[in-house]
């Protein structure tokens, strides 16, 4: 099930029509789908583009003053913090959501929560012995959080795992309030389902891609690599989120 979750998705991003239109193209011998193929590509990969669907996605949950945030029992930081690990005595790899960590730092030293709490993320393709929130409590630690106060989640493998394990431990704690720290992009489908988990949580959204001071100019029409993964990111949120509100999960 974790990999049709994966998968499924990536055949109706736009690489994934791309890629079904060249192979129409070839097997029925027609330019058309080609065309189609271009006009897509091009159009998925525009800066316009890209900034646009993430402007639309992150809007819903703006950002947020620090001193602006109520007092919870914990913060909580989704994965995809982190990227290959490098070991125990390294510097950790910080992915793009990096921001994630440092939120949840800065919240703590603001004296927002009593917890910090990170979810024990493991994919079982990638083959790691280690989940990331311990990779997280690791880097908390080294940045001022005392080890005691730091827990790690049980294992879980996707956002909706994350929100079940929260709501487990806020259970066994006897928590009522978290801050859920995640990307301002991953946010919308984050608190749907911690919502469905029955969590009072405070939304605390970071990593922001979208930009509001972006001034239209001739770059935003030539297409990036960086542009098509943006676009790519926000419709997998959308379809993500599509997925759990049909269902009702």
């Amino acid at each position: 099930m974790l990999i049709l979750n994966k998968l499924l998705p990536a055949v109706v991003l736009p690489l994934g029509w791309v890629f079904i239109l060249l192979v129409l193209a070839l097997a029925r011998r027609k330019r058309w789908p080609v065309v189609v193929a271009m006009v897509l590509l091009y159009l998925s990969s525009l800066p316009l583009t890209s900034n646009a669907l993430l402007t639309a996605i992150e809007r819903s949950h703006p950002l947020v003053a620090l001193g602006a945030v109520e007092k919870a029992d914990a913060v909580v930081a989704l994965g995809g913090i982190f990227g290959p690990p490098t070991g125990e005595d390294y510097v950790p790899n910080i992915a793009d959501s990096g921001a994630r960590l440092e939120g949840a730092i800065m919240l703590w030293r603001r004296q927002k929560c009593d917890w910090m709490v990170f979810t024990g993320a493991n994919i079982p393709w990638l083959g790691r012995t280690e989940v990331e929130g311990q990779i997280g409590r690791r880097a908390a630690m080294a940045r001022g959080v005392p080890g005691d106060r730091i827990l790690v989640t049980r294992d879980i493998e996707n956002t909706r795992d994350e929100a079940a394990a929260v709501a487990e431990l806020m259970q066994q704690r006897g928590w009522k309030r978290i801050i859920l720290v995640t990307s301002a992009w991953h946010m919308p489908r984050a608190a749907h389902l911690f919502r469905k988990a029955g969590i009072d949580f405070v939304p605390f959204p970071v990593d922001f891609r979208h930009d509001d001071q972006r001034h239209l100019s001739i770059l935003d029409f030539v297409p990036t690599a960086r542009s098509l993964a943006g676009t790519e990111l926000v419709l997998r949120e959308w379809y993500g989120l599509a997925f759990y509100t049909l269902t009702g999960r």
